[in-house]
């Protein structure tokens, strides 16, 4: 017992020393992250973004401070095209449709997709299931190159939709939907199934309600997905009405110049959009019942 009280101090100071460590150390990487990030915002408010960067190498406390004086001009000229090859403006709408769309369609084929391998019984249905996981650890630039060949023999290149359909059925949205379907009762199925519910009505009035977490979650991986695709737009994209934004951003650095200017606006534009989303979105995550086996 005297043990016990002599240790008691010394265990408390070991543990607040650990503590104090960890919490130095989410400091520190922390800062290693968003110091970048909180340069590239204030450059690209700054008259002078030259002036800004000079103070970059070696790093100043100056560079937190816009050079010349604070202005949006960066931010309205890149919008409208004064500071690239065309308006950026365009690119990001095209994005957003590409990115919602992919969210709506692509939502509702992983649903179908994973209620049928988490609730439905047919042969080969766990080799099915194998083959989904392996298609999201398989990196989709592998395949980009061959299958844009495809897609410009079917007629999709160059087009909205072309950039669209190969983003629909995400193996790592199904993945994550067929765990949580795997978490409700089966229970609620069979007494479904009593009253007469077809598959569909069990998905749209058991499922969907109960699995908000995990369907945000399928929408939030599918629309940062297509948002930061850039290899696929890239090869199948000619047309300069319809480039998305990455694409664009990419314009703005050429092999004898880069515009900082519109290249940190427009990448400022870019991040926050998903940012703001995944922001609003992050109370309906959830501990999901991931790995709660068959039923």
């Amino acid at each position: 017992m005297q043990l016990h009280y002599a240790s008691g101090p010394i265990v408390q100071w070991r543990r607040r020393l650990y503590r104090s460590v960890l919490l130095l150390l989410a400091i520190g990487a922390t800062a290693y992250a968003i110091v970048p990030i909180i340069l590239i915002v204030v450059a690209s408010f700054a008259k002078n973004i030259n002036a800004s960067m000079a103070y970059w190498d070696p790093l100043s406390w100056r560079a937190l401070i816009p050079a010349g004086g604070v202005t949006i001009s960066n931010y309205t000229e890149a919008m409208r095209g004064a500071l690239g090859p065309a308006a950026f403006a365009p690119a990001l709408l095209n994005s957003i449709i590409v990115s919602l769309s992919t969210v709506v369609a692509g939502l509702l084929i992983c649903i179908l997709a994973a209620y049928a391998l988490a609730v439905l019984r047919f042969r080969l249905r766990e080799a099915v299931f194998a083959l989904v996981v392996v298609s999201f650890l398989v990196p989709f630039d592998l395949v980009s190159i061959p299958l844009a060949g495809s897609f410009r023999s079917w007629g999709l290149s160059n087009s909205l939709t072309g950039l669209i359909i190969p983003g629909l059925a995400s193996g790592l949205s199904i993945f994550i939907l067929r765990q949580f379907f795997l978490g409700i009762p089966r229970e609620l199925v069979d007494a479904g199934r009593v009253d007469g519910m077809t598959n569909l009505r069990l998905i749209f009035s058991i499922f969907v309600p109960l699995s908000k977490p995990a369907i945000v979650g399928a929408g939030v991986i599918l629309f940062l997905a297509q948002w930061g695709e850039y290899l696929w737009p890239l090869l199948t994209i000619n047309d300069p009405s319809k480039e998305v934004a990455p694409v664009a951003l990419a314009e703005y650095i050429t092999e004898y110049a880069t515009n900082f200017s519109g290249l940190f606006a427009c990448a400022i534009v870019t991040t926050v959009l998903p940012m703001t989303a995944v922001f609003l979105l992050q109370r309906f995550f959830s501990a999901t019942p991931v790995g709660a086996g068959d039923k």
